[in-house]
């Protein structure tokens, strides 16, 4: 799972997940009826239905028509910048981030061809704008969705608590591409592109939008989360004019199975000493309080990846004290995490390889604005939740 491969062999992450359940039930290790019984079915719900909703709102427009306003009014560079963080983090806090980075890069990458930018700071911006205003809330990425169905947390007190966090991570991120990549935003001069005709269909992303803005006020009105989304994405389903397979041909069936083995490959690991021995030894670093939780956290996120991090914690969190405040803590730390290398998250991942054919980011590349700013939204992250 860390690596994202198995050397020799084509077994991608959803691979692993699958043998390693496999393993899981043919060792014994857990009977079948434990295997169903470890899966949590509200992040699996809440999951599917939001990728319902964003693939309506991809294949009306909606996102191509807010893109283009945002290039339309930035008549700077800097202020290209920063409109490009807010759209990645603000839609990123109710969208999922994996599905706004599949978004947006394609049109990133042909705004800056446009204007005649260099693509490599607004593309960062992208992956870690988005993993940043992720933080926000419970439907921002999955890790947040599987703290919220363990920890029982509203969408209210969840978007309370880290909305703050993601809001000055997105300053800091906006500060720190500007500041690291400072010679393309020294440069003077307007960017006024040519107004260029968005195709959209309109019945369908005003329909889009409605339930969207529906969802979103159920959610804070501490409506279900999970039986929400589905609602909302099977009211989009309703329709005459898209076909059911353009919508099922958005949705990450693969990612949906990965969740799936994940929950049954920690619900074995839970059965043997390796967690517990684990944390008893990083209980003398008393991970009850937010700084060496939010260390330990982001460490592990960097080793094994956030959404397995996240699981792996489950066991230990039950024996805090204050569980709210650890489980949001994890929230924080595990999501901005994420920005620390290429490798954090798979946001970044996504960016990086739908840009290649145009533009290559290397590790250092990354890690130079990437380091900084994970540093800085941690330290922030761990000031505010104190």
């Amino acid at each position: 799972m860390a690596v994202g491969r198995l050397p020799g062999f084509r077994v991608d992450r959803t691979g692993a997940a699958i043998i390693g359940a496999a393993l899981m039930i043919g060792t014994r290790v857990l009977t079948v009826q434990e295997a169903y019984a470890a899966i949590n079915y509200d992040t699996i719900m809440l999951l599917f239905g939001m990728m319902i909703v964003v693939a309506n709102l991809r294949l009306s427009g909606f996102f191509t028509v807010v893109s283009a306003w945002v290039v339309e009014h930035a008549h700077r560079p800097l202020v290209l910048l920063s409109g490009i963080v807010a759209v990645a983090g603000v839609f990123s806090a109710f969208f999922v981030n994996d599905t706004m980075c599949l978004v947006l890069t394609p049109l990133v990458l042909e705004i800056t061809g446009r204007l005649g930018r260099r693509p490599v700071p607004y593309l960062l911006a992208v992956a870690m704008g988005s993993n940043v205003g992720s933080v926000a809330t419970v439907t921002g990425n999955p890790q947040n969705m599987m703290i919220a169905g363990f920890s029982q947390l509203s969408y209210r007190t969840f978007a309370a608590a880290l909305a703050p966090v993601a809001l000055v991570g997105l300053v800091l991120t906006v500060v720190v591409i500007a500041v690291i990549y400072r010679d393309e935003f020294r440069a003077r001069g307007d960017l006024r592109p040519p107004h260029r005709a968005v195709r959209v269909n309109r019945l369908l992303l005003w329909k889009s939008v409605a339930v969207s803005a529906g969802m979103i006020a159920m959610f804070f009105a501490g409506w279900p989360v999970p039986q929400v989304a589905v609602l909302a994405g099977a009211l989009l389903l309703v329709t005459r004019r898209i076909k059911p397979e353009k919508v099922y041909r958005e949705i990450d069936w693969s990612l949906l199975v990965m969740f799936i083995g994940l929950f049954i490959v920690i619900a074995g690991l839970e059965k043997t000493p390796a967690a517990a021995d684990l944390f008893a030894a990083a209980s003398r670093y008393h991970l009850e309080r937010t700084a060496p939780t939010t260390a330990f956290a982001a460490l592990l996120s960097n080793l094994v990846s956030n959404v397995p991090a996240v699981l792996v914690f489950k066991g230990f969190v039950a024996q805090l004290p204050d569980r709210a405040h650890a489980w949001l803590t994890l929230a924080m730390s595990s999501t901005l995490a994420g920005n620390l290398t290429v490798l954090g998250s798979v946001a970044n991942l996504i960016v990086i390889e739908r840009a290649r054919p145009e533009v290559r980011i290397g590790f250092w590349e990354y890690a130079k604005a990437g380091v900084p700013l994970t540093v800085l939204t941690l330290a922030a992250g761990v000031w505010m939740l104190n």
